[in-house]
């Protein structure tokens, strides 16, 4: 079955859930018919391909419309997916209410359900998107797709590369309590290896995508631990970040000043968005619990320590002003 056809399918299936007015999805098979059009008429044989690199008309419709539409889709990705791990992970009170539904209903089912329809629906998507930009590419014998491409990695919208799609991939594996998981077979697997030498979580979709991500922290070249994601979506353990922002483990990544710079990618005031990544952390601890018992003695110690200092200080300074 070809692609458009199956994503007509798809949204058809998912109409329901769809309604939702804040969902968006690629506009595929519009702009599949823009590119038709296109091809028809910038060349006598509808067998050729459009001379010009730059199409006006296309890029016009594509490019606002695509970026328009993957911020969307990775802004509604990420709002639900925050609630879900949120019911998740829930503690106190709140967590107390859900265990007593679970008495009589089967929230563990639910959630398990959501979260196969979020991932249905970044992974279509993405795949629509990948493909209507090599369409694109195709049709006008360019690279402006390509570099749409790049465009999305510095705006930060890349359908497949937002942290929350880890920590999606770490509440399945949570959930299962196995090194890997089918999505409903057709549309993906998630598998996670966590060894001395390297850690990283491996995502397979449909159409011959393979994506890996790192888990090792960039700053100690360890296994990451209390992982946050900074707003560029790099990720890091929380007492890393903090020392690399000038601020202490007990103040958090919030006291980072605008002007801190992400460690990889150098942008700025990314520390105000950062934000913890539970779901991947309990998947750590429950992998590699000793390793996870002794970053978390080190840093209590760290975070000891520099309380005593700060407060230290701040004594000294109301001494001195008395």
């Amino acid at each position: 079955m070809k692609f458009g056809y199956a994503f007509t399918e798809y949204l058809q299936e998912e109409r329901e859930w769809l309604v939702d007015e804040k969902c968006a999805h690629i506009e595929y098979i519009r702009l599949k018919k823009v590119l038709k059009s296109c091809q028809k008429h910038t060349s006598p044989d509808k067998h050729q391909l459009c001379q010009c690199q730059s199409c006006p008309v296309c890029d016009q419709k594509f490019f606002s419309e695509l970026m328009k539409e993957a911020s969307d889709i990775v802004g509604y990705f990420s709002s639900r997916v925050k609630h879900l791990l949120h019911l998740h992970v829930a503690t106190g009170l709140q967590r107390y209410v859900l265990r007593l539904r679970q008495c009589f209903k089967n929230d563990r089912q639910a959630l398990a359900q959501e979260g196969r329809i979020l991932f249905e629906y970044i992974a279509m998507n993405a795949i629509a998107m990948r493909k209507i930009l090599k369409k694109y590419d195709k049709v006008h014998s360019s690279v402006n797709g390509e570099n749409f491409k790049s465009r999305m990695h510095a705006e930060h919208i890349e359908l497949l590369h937002s942290p929350w799609l880890i920590e999606l991939g770490a509440f399945y594996l949570n959930c299962s309590g196995l090194d890997g998981c089918e999505l409903d077979g057709a549309y993906g697997h998630f598998s996670c290896d966590l060894n001395i030498t390297k850690a990283v979580m491996t995502l397979i979709l449909p159409d011959s995508i393979k994506l890996e991500y790192d888990l090792t922290c960039a700053i100690c070249l360890d296994f990451i631990f209390h992982p946050y994601a900074l707003g560029c979506g790099h990720i890091f353990c929380k007492s890393c970040a903090c020392s690399a922002a000038s601020v202490m483990i007990f103040q958090g990544l919030k006291a980072a000043g605008p002007d801190s710079k992400c460690p990889i990618c150098r942008e700025v005031g990314v520390y105000s968005k950062a934000v913890p990544l539970l779901e991947l952390d309990l998947l750590v601890k429950r992998r590699c619990k000793e390793y996870w018992k002794e970053r978390l003695t080190g840093e209590r110690g760290d975070m000891l320590k520099q309380s005593k200092e700060y407060w230290n200080l701040q004594s000294t300074y109301a001494i001195g002003l008395l």
